[in-house]
């Protein structure tokens, strides 16, 4: 049986490079509630009609749609999965503990506010996907792509105030979780202020794999 494991992180924190990396290493599904709603949609279950219903009209999906939803897809994981974006709050833990999956471990990578929002504020993004960074990762001319030299810009969510008011809402919706987790003995504090290779070999050691 391979490792079922929960992934957790601020915005910004790099974890969405991570999941990529890890969900390959370790060798089980990268699942993320986006996804999961995104397959039962497509799928046209049950739940998944039910959760269409409150997409569509612009609302976000209820507690106990999300919990089934997760709940249904990972009854079909049976060699592992790498969990992102769920469960969010103490009651969706409850309620994963309930639907009978045991969690082996809870990786949450940790970096300091002030980090997060230098690397996120100072993020310029490329219509045709590129990103750069003005400090770390300045494009060879200022404010145009290296790639099809179109105009970058700054997403409206990676402004200050935005950016200091969506890491606000993370820690008062995780650090419950953190504590629920840390109680249980599942937690794995990793330092998310290094290079990509650093913090992947930090995940690494901590799940022993």
């Amino acid at each position: 049986m391979k490792r079922r494991v929960i992934l957790m992180g601020p915005p910004g924190g790099g974890k969405g490079t991570q999941a990529k990396s890890l969900s390959e290493a370790m060798g089980v599904p990268h699942i993320s509630t986006g996804d999961m709603l995104r397959a039962a949609r497509r799928d046209g279950t049950e739940l998944g009609k039910k959760a269409d219903a409150f997409i569509s009209a612009g609302q976000l999906v209820p507690d106990e749609l999300v919990n089934g939803i997760v709940a249904e897809r990972l009854s079909q994981e049976k060699d592992g999965f790498l969990l992102d974006g769920y469960p969010r709050t103490v009651a969706q833990a409850d309620s994963l503990a309930a639907s009978g999956q045991s969690i082996d471990a809870v990786v949450l990578i940790d970096v300091a506010d002030e980090k997060l929002v230098d690397r996120i504020v100072g993020r310029l993004s490329c219509p045709c996907g590129r990103v750069y960074h003005v400090r770390t990762m300045p494009p060879a001319v200022a404010g145009k792509c290296d790639a099809c030299g179109s105009d970058l810009v700054q997403r409206s969510d990676d402004k200050e105030d935005v950016v200091r008011a969506r890491l606000l809402a993370y820690h008062g919706q995780t650090q419950p979780l953190v504590d629920y987790y840390q109680k249980l003995g599942l937690l794995h504090r990793i330092d998310g202020d290094g290079s990509v290779e650093f913090v992947f070999e930090q995940i690494r050691k901590a799940l022993e794999f």
